[in-house]
């Protein structure tokens, strides 16, 4: 298994800011205000958490589920 990468560039679509986050490991992260236009990202529909939809790097649950070729998906779901 490769090694889960923990940071992750979001981008706000709404304006272009971006912004290297640290994913947190234990739970999907739904929300993300954007800190230059304060526009509040949501999940895009089928993805798991912001990461999935506006980041560099997929969330590390979705990274883990690829790198183990297991079907599974975001926390449980």
């Amino acid at each position: 298994m490769s090694e889960v990468i923990l940071q992750s560039e979001l981008t706000c679509p709404e304006c272009g800011h971006k912004k290297t986050e640290t994913m947190p490991t234990d739970a999907c992260q739904w929300f993300y205000e954007c800190e230059q236009c304060h526009v509040l990202l949501k999940p895009k529909l089928g993805d798991c958490c912001v990461y999935c939809s506006y980041g560099s790097v997929p969330c590390p649950p979705i990274q883990f589920s690829q790198g183990n070729k297991d079907t599974g998906t975001c926390c449980g779901g």
